[in-house]
């Protein structure tokens, strides 16, 4: 299972939210490539990277800080928020992204993200299927879709949708664990999906039972942040899996 910790922006500074919530940020690092050469010294090879500015406007806005790690680090970056053009995927992957995430533009603009998928490659593009109440959230998870996550996975795979990211929304940056059973639920009715698990993560424990339950990867942030998991314990899992 890969190790993906997370890099949240919002004003080109390293934050994190609770729940999704704006109101909650929190300021970890001014500097995101400082904490990104960090994740790399300790033998991390991925990042997920999230515009959080960009998911609440109508474009990429942060491409910069995804420039300058890209540039200045080996890390293979994800890069996801605000990707609502053909415009903003060019910009994002210009900037150095490795793989985009779209969440929002799948359920807007379903033809658009298809044609992404078409065009870039189904090893480039990554889901997001971002849920509250099992029910895909979009626009910075501002809004609830009326598409449920399972069927929405499903739909998705039949346009050749490989990788997927779900965050379950009520236990993002909330400390209390992943859920599990709705990733197991997910592995059982989709069939060789690549799932990255997102949110949650609070103890190192939880890893080996993602990576029991078939998680092809799995996202930490403020676990991280906050000390729960060191760095150093991620480095040793790294060697030793």
């Amino acid at each position: 299972m890969r190790i993906i910790p997370a890099i949240d922006i919002i004003d080109g500074k390293c934050v994190r939210l609770s729940k999704g919530d704006y109101d909650t940020k929190k300021i970890y690092n001014e500097n995101p490539l400082e904490v990104a050469k960090s994740f790399e010294a300790h033998g991390i090879q991925y990042l997920h990277l999230v515009d959080l500015d960009g998911a609440k406007s109508s474009q990429i806005v942060n491409y910069k800080v995804l420039e300058q790690i890209a540039s200045k680090t080996n890390l293979k970056i994800d890069f996801g928020g605000g990707l609502k053009s053909d415009a903003d995927l060019k910009i994002a992957f210009e900037s150095g992204a490795n793989q985009i995430t779209g969440g929002s533009i799948a359920i807007k603009q379903p033809e658009i993200f298809k044609s992404w998928i078409q065009q870039y490659g189904a090893d480039k593009i990554i889901l997001g299927a971002d849920a509250m109440n099992e029910k895909v959230a979009i626009s910075g998870w501002l809004e609830e879709s009326k598409e449920e996550v399972i069927p929405f996975i499903q739909s998705y795979q039949q346009e050749g949708i490989q990788y997927v990211i779900c965050t379950d929304i009520s236990k993002d940056g909330m400390l209390e664990g992943p859920s599990f059973e709705l990733y197991q639920r997910i592995l059982e009715q989709t069939k060789d999906v690549k799932l990255i698990a997102s949110g949650g993560i609070s103890t190192f424990d939880e890893l080996p039972k993602l990576a029991e339950l078939g998680c092809e990867g799995t996202i930490i942030g403020k676990a991280i942040y906050e000390g729960r998991i060191t760095l150093k314990q991620l480095e040793n899992y790294i060697i030793n899996k």
